[in-house]
């Protein structure tokens, strides 16, 4: 059974900034499953092009829209108007694997 919480995904401003300016972003189409890590779409910069992988289990209920005429919103404001996608979370248990801010600036800083 779904939870009922829904998650806004976006990229951390460490990972907006490896990537490079962005200028083309596919995202996932609404009503779509997808599992945690899973392929789910792929942001294009001026230094390459990454898949883009949902970090939980849900479905996708929104998408920004505003990326596909401004894909540089992930870059100019990726806590704000440069979120991703929403997705109802497939089990609130899985909300405990995510990393929280503290471990994840552990883990980019080494």
């Amino acid at each position: 059974m779904l939870s009922s919480t829904i998650a806004r995904i976006g990229l951390t401003d460490y990972a907006q900034d490896a990537l490079g300016d962005v200028v083309f972003v596919q995202l996932p189409r609404i009503g779509d499953r997808f599992e945690s890590g899973e392929y789910c779409g792929e942001i294009e910069s001026s230094k390459s092009v990454s898949d883009l992988h949902c970090p939980i289990s849900g479905i996708i209920t929104n998408t920004n829209l505003l990326l596909t005429e401004n894909p540089g919103s992930l870059n100019s404001d990726p806590y704000g108007d440069g979120w991703l996608f929403e997705l109802l979370v497939e089990s609130d248990e899985a909300l405990g694997e995510l990393l929280d801010f503290d471990q994840y600036q552990r883990l980019i800083e080494g």
